[in-house]
């Protein structure tokens, strides 16, 4: 009897320990997967896409002094194709002269005006002037005349000798106005003459530097080296038939390849992690398997708004460690900033990672044949890890995705992010008036006496001491997880 029993009892045990393992196999999928918490080293990482650039470089330019004559745009005609390399004094683009002519034909009118002008000004100065000297001659000769008539008249009547003195000085006083005019105008003519002559020479010197601006409309390499486009305002390259302003009159450059930069930009989220001076990993999409270094060296302090995104980005500069003749401007670049690096950091994979309430960070642990939401004190991330500073220990099983049959399950919190939670807000009461008489949206009429109550919904009355109806639990992070 005491066999059957303990055969009985073992195989009762049998079947539980069976049950068992087929609920514990019902509540994982077939497809889930574990992976262990790993502990090593950990490096903040942020990646982007930048752009190759040269650090110095030889600006190749059109005319320099296009605003003096009113010409703010010019047309590029022909250019040099971009890549090659050239010699000092080659031939690198030619600027359509359409404009400059006109300038040209404008201002050839004005210095021919301008010598009309000033021929014009001379002939009246010298007729006007040779006029005055005449009139000063005949003056005095007319003094002199007057001179000898009242000589002459010694002898003659008081009256005739006051006549004559008169006449005389009459004369004389003709002759200094005459005189102290002269003097004026030809201070006059002369000050004339010297305003029509500079705006000669003026126009002189405009027509003369146009000339010369000639020839700079072709334009040459100012030094050897590989001709590169420089970019317009939309951040394509200058083609033949771009413009160039005159303020910014740049077709292209002469880079030194030997100093490579590479330009890329950071969203505003991760800038705060960039700092000058950090290390920089680089790779070239010409060259998969070419790897390069490079050190941060510039941070901007002003955001931008890049072509066709939304997005706030900052630009950062990448100077390359070292050189390769292989490195070309304009190359794609991808770039990873390591931000920080710890040491002998506890991490898992982000996918493991899920929240509730904003607030409560978990993961799902594998403990034995059952599986835990498990609460996390979550430390730095970079694209694909996150470092675990409370929760988990080395060699912990954590699922990727949320295996099934976990609804409703609490999570386990942990004692170390006690008061760092965010708890939901118990939706406040009713506030209800203290005794009188009112009436609800139904028609009825009720009285609420001054301890104050609330109506129920059968029109009777229910103290508004009690406890309210619903369901008030107090839950930390027990909302159900949608799969």
């Amino acid at each position: 009897m005491k066999k059957k029993i303990i055969i009985g009892a073992v195989a009762v045990g049998v079947i539980a320990l069976i049950y068992l393992l087929s609920q514990g196999g019902k509540k994982t999928d077939s497809k889930d997967i574990l992976v262990s918490v790993k502990t090593g080293k950990f490096r903040v990482e942020i990646e982007t896409t930048g752009e190759l650039e040269a650090k110095n470089s030889v600006k190749i330019t059109g005319p320099t002094a296009l605003r003096d004559f009113r010409i703010w745009n010019i047309t590029i005609q022909s250019i040099i194709d971009e890549g090659t390399v050239v010699k000092k004094g080659d031939w690198i683009a030619n600027l359509d002269p359409s404009e400059f002519q006109t300038r040209y034909q404008e201002k050839e009118l004005e210095l021919e005006r301008a010598l009309s002008q000033f021929t014009q000004t001379q002939l009246d100065t010298t007729l006007q002037m040779r006029n005055l000297r005449d009139d000063l001659i005949n003056l005095s000769f007319d003094v002199e005349e007057k001179q000898i008539i009242l000589e002459q008249s010694q002898f003659e009547p008081p009256a005739t000798i006051k006549q004559a003195e008169i006449n005389l000085d009459k004369s004389k006083r003709n002759y200094q106005q005459a005189l102290e005019n002269y003097k004026i105008k030809r201070q006059q003519n002369i000050e004339q003459m010297r305003e029509v002559a500079a705006s000669l020479r003026k126009v002189q010197n405009e027509f003369s530097a146009l000339k010369n601006l000639q020839s700079e409309f072709t334009i040459r390499a100012p030094e050897s080296g590989m001709v590169i486009y420089t970019k317009g305002f939309d951040g394509r390259p200058i083609k033949a038939g771009s413009q160039i302003n005159a303020w910014d009159p740049t077709v292209a450059t002469l880079p030194d390849l030997t100093k490579m930069v590479s330009k890329t930009y950071v969203n505003e989220v991760d800038v705060r992690k960039v700092k000058r001076g950090q290390q920089v990993e680089i790779g070239l999409d010409a060259f998969p398997d070419k790897r390069l270094r490079g050190v941060v060296t510039r941070v901007a302090n002003v955001g931008e708004t890049r072509q066709n995104s939304d997005a706030k980005v900052f630009q950062v500069d990448v100077d390359i460690l070292g050189t390769d003749e292989s490195l070309r401007p304009a190359m794609t670049t991808s770039n990873r900033i390591i931000a920080s690096e710890i040491e002998n950091a506890l991490y898992v994979p982000l996918e493991c990672l899920h929240n509730e309430f904003d607030s409560i960070t978990y993961v799902y642990k594998r403990e034995g044949i059952t599986t835990v939401k498990q609460e996390i004190m979550l430390g730095e991330t970079n694209a694909n890890e996150a470092v675990i500073l409370a929760g988990l220990t080395e060699g912990d099983k954590v699922y990727l995705s949320i295996p099934g049959g976990q609804e409703g399950q609490r999570i386990r919190l942990i004692p170390e992010m006690d008061g760092k939670r965010k708890r939901e807000e118990a939706e406040p009461e009713p506030v209800l008036p203290q005794g009188g008489t009112f009436t609800l949206p139904d028609g009825r009429v009720i009285t609420m006496p001054p301890g104050g109550v609330r109506p129920n919904g059968n029109g009777a009355q229910q103290s508004t001491q009690q406890p309210r109806q619903g369901n008030q639990q107090q839950r930390q992070g027990t909302r159900p997880q949608n799969n």
